[in-house]
């Protein structure tokens, strides 16, 4: 996370980089999906991340995991508080000429919606049982990653403001899984169950992502991305970390 910030926010080069990811992603925002992606970003708002939030710690609690329970509630609370402090102690300008009057903010690093999201993903995965736990981290991980995709779509964000909102949910519900291995009682794995696992997350993937191939305009998506093949590798790995970050829970929780 912190070299993610380094590199977005103290050099040229990847302030270039992460510009010329947002201009490919920004070009997407058509009359025809504008409402669908505004729609897409608000669900990782203030009121939908606390009922979903609740949701998942009240699921907790009826299957008698007190203690994850605890640190869903946890994890809802220090994920945006530490989001939040953030943004405002590395906030700094970060002026594109293209964007016009619409400029990103300057306390913008990392997205708060994508922290959301992926804090949402992370906790359905750990309080799911674990024989749907592999689902609910391919359904967590596309989630987290569309939700990134509109807020860059919109120009709410540049792409590295995804990525560390990514990593600050990551880095706290590690440090939650670290610690209900201190306080929860063990678990015996089934044999084969972690491989199972992660073939189960890496299969749903490549099912998503073929469906969204096949019902794209593939010769309109070709050229665009042969066009912008920035804009391909930011949305690959917003992706790849998206998955990462739900695989790895998985396989630990």
């Amino acid at each position: 996370m912190a070299v993610t910030a380094l590199v977005a926010l103290a050099t040229p080069g990847g302030h270039e980089r992460d510009a010329a990811m947002l201009h490919g992603f920004a070009a997407l925002d058509r009359p025809r999906v504008h409402g669908a992606v505004v729609l897409l970003a608000h669900l990782a708002d203030p009121l939908p991340y606390l009922l979903v939030g609740a949701a998942l710690g009240g699921w907790a609690l009826m299957r008698g995991l007190a203690w994850r329970a605890g640190f869903v509630v946890a994890l809802l609370v220090l994920t945006g508080a530490s989001t939040q402090a953030v943004k405002h102690l590395l906030a700094q300008a970060r002026f594109e000429a293209w964007l016009g009057v619409h400029q990103v903010g300057a306390a913008s690093w990392p997205s708060g919606h994508s922290t959301a999201a992926m804090t949402l993903a992370l906790c359905a995965v750990l309080v799911a049982p674990a024989s749907v736990r592999p689902a609910a981290a391919v359904l967590g991980g596309a989630f987290a990653a569309a939700v990134g995709y509109a807020v860059l779509v919109l120009a709410w964000h540049f792409p590295s403001d995804v990525l560390g909102g990514f990593l600050m949910a990551g880095m706290w519900t590690a440090l939650a899984v670290a610690a209900l291995r201190i306080v929860e009682p063990p678990r015996e794995r089934a044999p084969g169950e972690p491989a199972l696992a992660l073939g189960l997350v890496v299969a749903g993937g490549a099912v998503l992502a073929g469906t969204a191939i096949a019902v794209a305009p593939r010769a309109a998506v070709a050229l665009y991305a042969a066009e912008r093949p920035t804009l391909v590798l930011g949305a690959l790995g917003i992706a790849a970390l998206a998955g990462a970050l739900a695989a790895g829970l998985a396989r630990a929780a």
